[in-house]
Order: C-alpha cells, then structure tokens, then sequence
C-alpha cells in the first residue's frame, strides 16, 4: 500500500486523526503538543495519531495529500481541519468544540 493509500484510509476508518510528530504521550514539537492540548481541552480523549518521524513516506505523503505544507494536521470525519494555528483559532472562537463535540469521549 502506498503512503496516499494509507493516509486515505487512516482519515477514512477514524472519526479524529492527528497527523504529528511524535505520539500523544510523547510530542516530539511544540506544535503537536498543542495540538493535543486543544484536542483534550474539546474533550477528545481517544483519537487515532500517526507519528510522521517515523515514516518518510507518510510525513511527505500527508502533505501532498492535504496540500498543506506542515505537520501536525488535524482531519475530522475525513475531512482536513488544518494545521495548529487554525486548531487554535478556532478553538478560541469555539468553533473546534461544536464540530467535535459528538465526538469527545466516544
């Protein structure tokens, strides 16, 4: 399977995925760390991650994929979100939780 094909089904198959560096419990960046603080803060506990460190292919391909130059990239229900500066504006304007809330702790 190819990075495309993986990353399609990946945002497919989960409700919420985060594409960062690193894992949840570990970010390797600043960035992803926040990224997963506002997701916990709209009371996503459980979402699916994919550590772009640890595949080339995969950090290249989500990029293509979402013709977004950055990581970490947030998808809800398949769709691309963005990046950790439209996480947080959006969270600020509380945009973020209503389109998460029938997702938080399910």
């Amino acid at each position: 399977m190819d990075a495309n094909q993986q990353i399609r089904e990946t945002v497919t198959n989960n409700p919420v995925v985060l594409f960062m560096k690193g894992n949840p419990q570990a970010p390797q960046c600043g960035f992803s760390a926040t990224a997963v603080q506002i997701l916990k803060a709209c009371g996503v506990n459980k979402f699916a991650s994919v550590d772009v460190l640890a595949d080339p292919e995969i950090r290249q391909g989500i990029k293509d994929f979402s013709n977004w130059p950055t990581v970490p990239q947030l998808y809800v229900n398949g769709e691309f979100v963005g990046g950790c500066d439209i996480m947080k504006e959006m969270y600020q304007a509380g945009e973020l939780q209503k389109q998460l809330e029938s997702l938080a702790n399910a």
